[in-house]
């Protein structure tokens, strides 16, 4: 299903050039070019507030339009629009003339449609989308407003692919020879297992050397007391001099 055609007025411009084109701005108009379909370009002037509310509505590249200039109807396909740099403000118009034959080429965006019924993503993956657009060729009276890629029993790791998608009948796209990728489902980092956190040590566990054994007596571990010494007595440091009183 596509968009909705629109009308636009339009006036056939008699001068070109940027004087010319500055002139028509002042005045709240934007100079545009129809051209294509073996007919001569014509230079043309449409409603900066009419394209300016066409634009913003979505779908302006991929929507027919029909440009009335000065009671001549003219069915057209907008290609190409050029804004301000600094008020992005709409400078010039493109619009490429099209018949019931016509073939164009237009950027469809793609949905994304049962990510519920996504092992993968149940399982906490992510949808990693290549291509939010698939360039197609196509008939202009069948430009599709988008097009559907399903996810259904993708798991992690699993991609979409082109050839898994279906197009509408006539549009076929524009990257021929390879089945290129328009999506995936990658694992998220909250998948990863987080680090098992090392146990503390006991204080028991702490090799003996890590204290300074008393002399005569065994490595004391850390939080426990200096081993007997032979005899079954604990050692004890000798006082460095003995006293007077131990003396007599």
């Amino acid at each position: 299903m596509g968009h909705q055609t629109y009308e636009l007025r339009a006036e056939l411009r008699d001068r070109v050039g940027k004087g010319a084109a500055r002139a028509l701005r002042t005045k709240g108009l934007v100079p545009a070019i129809i051209y294509g379909d073996k007919q001569a370009p014509l230079p043309v002037s449409v409603s900066r507030k009419e394209v300016t509310l066409r634009l913003g509505a979505g779908g302006f590249l991929t929507t027919l339009a029909t440009l009335d200039v000065d009671g001549k109807k003219h069915q057209v396909l907008p290609k190409a629009f050029e804004l301000d740099p600094v008020r992005d403000t709409i400078l010039h118009l493109d619009f490429l003339r099209v018949s019931a034959d016509s073939q164009v080429v237009v950027r469809i965006p793609v949905h994304f449609i049962n990510q519920e019924l996504s092992p993968g993503i149940k399982r906490g993956g992510v949808l990693n989308i290549v291509r939010h657009e698939i360039e197609v060729v196509c008939r202009a009276m069948a430009i599709p407003e988008f097009i559907e890629g399903s996810l259904e029993g993708l798991e992690i790791g699993d991609s979409l692919h082109i050839s898994a998608i279906k197009l509408p009948a006539g549009a076929k796209p524009t990257i021929t020879g390879r089945d290129f990728t328009v999506a995936t489902v990658a694992g998220s980092m909250a998948m990863k297992p987080e680090e098992e956190e090392k146990p503390e040590v006991e204080a028991a566990e702490v090799p003996a050397i890590a204290q300074k054994a008393p002399e005569g007596g065994e490595p004391a571990a850390p939080g426990k007391e200096a081993k007997a010494a032979p005899g079954g007595k604990e050692a004890k440091a000798a006082p460095a001099t003995a006293t007077k009183a131990e003396k007599k």
